[in-house]
């Protein structure tokens, strides 16, 4: 992302293999050299003493992206949140503050109250403050003492205690005061205006040198901060939402063509609007400020209206109270007004949506009740409930460790960790809802309201989204010339399958066999990068199998990557191609390669991957001729002993995959002899059992004269003979035959 150079000069970014990118938090060392460390108390509390690990790793990060393909870089990651081996402050030594900026939102007095409390009880931490009434407080109003008993039940209660305000904030003052008071840790609570203000204060602490960190707890309830799953007291107010819109859907029911409208708080996003309409399941329509709306005219807003009120005889719409604007721009003349944050001051979607159905609705001549409910600071008025409750303790906590570890960040939880975000990834941009995800279709789909969408809107969002989550190549790749992998693992051979496509054709130039080894060895497990993030504690076994399904992903394309050569010995002697009905569909198992991906990569083991890889390449080839009888099948140049005859006669006996070109081991090994042997044995057991399925299909009643129902014979296929006197013997010769076969297989 392009940050101004003020901005820039604090930005830490890391780089590592396979597109790997840190965006780290600032750190006192970066300005601060030679600062004393101490030992983490947490490592003599007796509430940890059960813990299976006190700290995080010092490397430990979490990345932005959850989902990502195989191929795909790493990407973006934040350093993960925890207490650490060593903090920078000493607990008599820590003097915090907590400040609350901007609107209400439930869970405020929760975070409060476990900031204090995990300061004095994990740290023992005495000096701890609140600043009253925003950022202003810090130079207009004395410092409230608090301890874990002052604030021992406020989590009960809504709004703050101690107190909010918009706008106040004076940088140099901000920090005159921290520094006068000698105050070394900030606790700052409040939107992404509020951590705008917390990313000045920090600058303004770099740029004098002072020994003092900087966290930041983002809250809004209208769950646009960038980059977080979701700011805490959101799961409140989608619950009080939903008890909105039960009210108006019981005042809807119960008039004849009622209409139940509901404004939800959303100024640039409809996060509150969508979810709450997803967990109600009565509301019809809901309108949100990522989706523009018309009001007229085909599949227009009124016009669903109507047919929904013919259908159901009432209807709930939910409106976000920064939707429409524009339509209410139009046909009233106001001016722009901000108010002391610097947001635009909107006008009453849904006062002004309700006066426009009831002209509708009148000049159309139809009788239509319709209420308006506001619940705006109702919602943000609650307390948090359980779910918040545990998230602002968890918020509470990491934003304490971080803190006394010395950095300077925003906290938040990104696919379900909680991590240090640097302050200009959380306001440099607004989470949204994406109209062209997969959430907003379930709306739709629940609602069965029109999308109002043209298809050059849609567009539009879909550019958006692709030049919004358009990774940007890592340097390490453009240095390494955009190979990687084979810079990893030091041989080309054994990565022609990532940097080929799949269907690629052997040169002519190679050989067959030298072809398809390079083409189908995979890499090496023990060099092979970690294709995909593991975001869960413990599991990092999972990390080392991702190279094992090189081999699965490769397998519908093996017949096209084998060479011409053995595609012209797989027809049968006069040239001309096998009969469609000597082709059974193999299973999946007989289309696997028969080898398992070696651990080591010693020299026994790479001949014998090698082999492996041949076989695998004559193996699709083979498939399109009839192969000659097991007894006749030439085996001199294999180290392999021969499967045994199974006494099978005919193409009876013949299979697709049971004659495959021969394997040609040049220098075998007493190991890879062993193990041959143990395939050769597999395989004899495999043919004895198609021979046995084959020989049961044959017998099946009403139909003795063939070998499979509806097939037609090829030319110089065996057939069983007719009834008779001569039909009967050689019946008793093939049952004997299939009696010595399936004894064998079960032997």
């Amino acid at each position: 992302m392009s940050l101004p150079d003020d901005d820039a000069a604090f930005a830490k970014l890391e780089e590592g293999d396979y597109g790997y990118l840190l965006d780290d938090v600032p750190h006192f060392t970066d300005y601060l050299s030679d600062l004393p460390t101490f030992s983490n108390p947490l490592q003599d509390h007796p509430a940890y003493s059960t813990v299976k690990q006190y700290f995080v790793n010092a490397d430990d990060t979490v990345p932005e992206k959850a989902v990502v393909q195989k191929n795909s870089p790493r990407g973006l990651h934040f350093r993960r949140a925890g207490p650490r081996q060593r903090v920078y402050f000493e607990s008599e030594d820590v003097k915090a503050c907590i400040v609350t900026c901007g609107g209400l939102c439930p869970g405020l007095n929760t975070v409060i109250r476990e900031l204090v409390c995990g300061l004095s009880h994990m740290y023992n931490v005495s000096d701890i403050f609140g600043i009253q009434n925003g950022y202003k407080g810090f130079y207009s109003s004395n410092y409230l003492p608090m301890t874990p008993k002052s604030v021992n039940d406020v989590h009960k209660r809504g709004g703050t205690v101690l107190g909010t305000s918009r706008g106040g904030h004076d940088t140099k003052k901000i920090v005159d005061n921290i520094q006068d008071r000698g105050i070394n840790q900030v606790y700052i609570i409040g939107g992404d205006g509020t951590q705008k203000g917390a990313y000045e204060i920090y600058k303004e602490i770099r740029r004098r040198g002072l020994k003092v960190a900087v966290a930041g707890i983002p809250k809004t309830i209208d769950n646009d901060i960038a980059i977080i799953d979701k700011s805490f007291g959101f799961d409140s107010a989608v619950e009080e939402a939903q008890r909105a819109i039960d009210a108006a859907h019981v005042e809807a029911s119960s008039a004849e063509n009622g209409i139940g409208l509901v404004k939800l708080m959303g100024r640039y996003s409809g996060f509150i609007a969508m979810y709450a309409t997803l967990a109600s399941r009565d509301v019809d329509c809901c309108l949100i400020p990522e989706s523009p709306f018309y009001l007229e005219g085909e599949g227009g807003l009124f016009e669903y209206i109507e047919r929904r009120l013919k259908e159901n005889n009432h209807m709930v719409i939910v409106v976000a109270e920064g939707a429409g604007q524009d339509l209410i721009a139009k046909s009233i003349a106001a001016a722009d007004q901000i108010d002391a944050s610097g947001n635009k001051l909107l006008l009453d979607v849904g006062l002004w949506l309700t006066h426009k159905i009831k002209d509708y609705c009148k000049n159309k001549k139809m009788e239509m009740t319709i209420k308006y409910i506001d619940p705006t600071y109702m919602i943000r008025a609650i307390p948090s409930n359980a779910s918040d409750n545990v998230y602002c303790t968890l918020l509470a906590h990491s934003a304490i460790h971080g803190a006394m570890a010395g950095y300077s960040f925003t906290v938040g939880m990104i696919n379900g960790r909680h991590a240090y975000i640097p302050f200009h990834r959380v306001t440099s941009t607004r989470n949204k809802v994406k109209i062209t995800d997969r959430m907003w279709a379930r709306l739709l789909s629940s609602t069965n309201q029109p999308s109002f969408l043209t298809q050059e809107d849609i567009d539009e969002a879909r550019e958006a989204d692709k030049k919004a989550n358009k990774p940007p190549a890592p340097a390490s790749t453009r240095e390494h010339g955009g190979d990687t992998k084979k810079q990893a693992h030091g041989e080309a051979s054994s990565n022609v399958v990532q940097d080929q496509p799949a269907t690629a054709p052997t040169p002519p130039a190679q050989e067959p066999a030298a072809a398809s080894a390079a083409v189908l060895t995979p890499a090496l497990p023990s060099a092979a990068p970690a294709a995909i993030d593991n975001v869960n504690e413990g599991n990092e076994d999972e990390k080392h199998d991702v190279a094992a399904t090189g081999d699965q992903e490769q397998q519908p394309s093996r017949e096209a990557e084998a060479p011409e050569e053995t595609k012209a010995a797989g027809a049968g002697a006069n040239g001309a191609p096998a009969p469609a009905a000597e082709k059974p569909k193999p299973s999946p198992a007989e289309t696997m390669p028969e080898h398992d991906p070696l651990p080591q990569p010693t020299a026994d083991a790479a001949t014998e991957h090698t082999d492996a890889a041949e076989t695998a390449a004559t193996k699709a080839p083979a498939k399109a001729a009839v192969a000659p009888d097991v007894d006749t099948v030439k085996l001199d140049e294999c180290t392999t002993p021969p499967p045994p005859a199974h006494g099978s006669e005919g193409s009876d006996t013949q299979s697709v995959d049971d004659h495959e070109s021969p394997p040609h081991w040049e220098k075998p090994t007493p190991a890879g002899a062993a193990q041959r042997a143990d395939a050769a044995v597999s395989k004899s057991r495999l043919f004895a059992f198609r021979s046995f399925s084959r020989d049961k299909k044959a017998k099946a009643p009403g139909d003795a004269a063939h070998p499979a129902v509806g097939r037609v014979p090829s030319p110089g296929e065996h057939r069983p003979p007719a009834h008779g006197k001569s039909g009967d013997e050689g019946e008793d010769e093939h049952k004997e035959k299939g009696k010595a076969r399936r004894k064998g297989f079960w032997k």
